[in-house]
């Protein structure tokens, strides 16, 4: 009587850390999008007590003085610390973002999967919902819907989330609609599998590798779209540190001279949304290997 050989299995972690550093490897720009994307992740969740002043204080340093040793990034016109208010602002916008490409994603994700897999009548009502909010210019449509429901934080998620949706909508129906007929699925359906089982096992997990690169496209303009919002007043009220109330703030001191009011909360909002459309591009690279050149 032979004994049998045990085999090993090795775990997919090892395999997608080597992934991860050969796509890293491969393009230092994904190396610098993963460190900024670090960096705000780490401001979000620790920011407020790295903050070296209470980011809502007045009067911590002399207004509208320059950058200097104490006050890195200067003062404002109220002397509030604006490094302070910039580091506290990061959680707030991200989280804004974050919540509305989420649930733009489940919603639309699930609207285009649905779409693209059962055809017919679901295809059309989902498609109608789709164009209607494209044929208006998007910004302009957060804008009406934070005017009419109020600029609470709640409201600027909901309005960012409605205009993400169509995004994701067309992604997920384009998709499902190729992978419906595709071989693994037929097999899938020959062996017995419901309706529901083949688009929640088989359908959406083969859609996600788009889904993930679009979620970080978003991810970038919903932090614009929420600063946009906040700078011509209809985003986050004041006093609140955010980076749009910020830029806007600081909009009037330009001509006077005091530069510094505007230029570091827009330089970090610049760098937040290139950071996340760098990322779009590594993230493909790294879950839809059939992409990567």
């Amino acid at each position: 009587m032979t004994k049998a050989t045990p085999t090993l299995t090795l775990s997919p972690w090892p395999k997608r850390w080597a992934t991860l550093r050969y796509v890293v490897a491969e393009n230092p720009l994904s190396l610098a999008a993963f460190l900024l994307f670090a960096l705000l992740v780490l401001l979000a969740l620790v920011g407020p007590w790295l903050a070296p002043f209470d980011a809502l204080a007045s009067n911590v340093g002399a207004p509208l003085s320059p950058p200097s040793g104490a006050h890195w990034f200067g003062t404002d016109a109220l002397g509030r610390d604006i490094l302070s208010r910039v580091m506290v602002a990061a959680r707030l916008d991200l989280g804004i973002a974050v919540a509305a490409v989420g649930l733009s994603c489940v919603l639309g994700g699930l609207g285009g999967a649905c779409a693209g897999y059962f055809g017919g009548w679901t295809e059309r009502i989902v498609g109608r919902i789709s164009d209607t909010i494209m044929a208006f210019p998007l910004f302009v449509l957060a804008m009406g819907i934070v005017a009419a429901l109020g600029n609470t934080v709640a409201n600027i998620v909901l309005a960012t989330a409605i205009i993400n949706l169509p995004f994701y909508i067309r992604v997920a129906r384009a998709e499902s609609a190729v992978l419906r007929n595709a071989g693994f699925v037929e097999a899938a359906r020959l062996a017995g599998n419901s309706e529901a089982r083949l688009l929640f096992h088989h359908i959406i997990p083969n859609i996600l590798p788009p889904m993930t690169v679009q979620i970080s496209l978003n991810m970038g303009w919903a932090i614009l779209n929420a600063a946009g919002l906040s700078f011509i007043g209809l985003g986050v009220r004041p006093p609140a540190a955010e980076w749009g109330i910020m830029v806007a703030e600081g909009a009037q001191y330009i001509v006077s001279g005091e530069w510094w009011i505007a230029l570091f909360p827009g330089a970090v909002l610049m760098l937040a949304v290139f950071c996340f459309n760098l990322l779009g591009d590594s993230l493909r690279d790294l879950v839809d290997p059939r992409r990567r050149t």
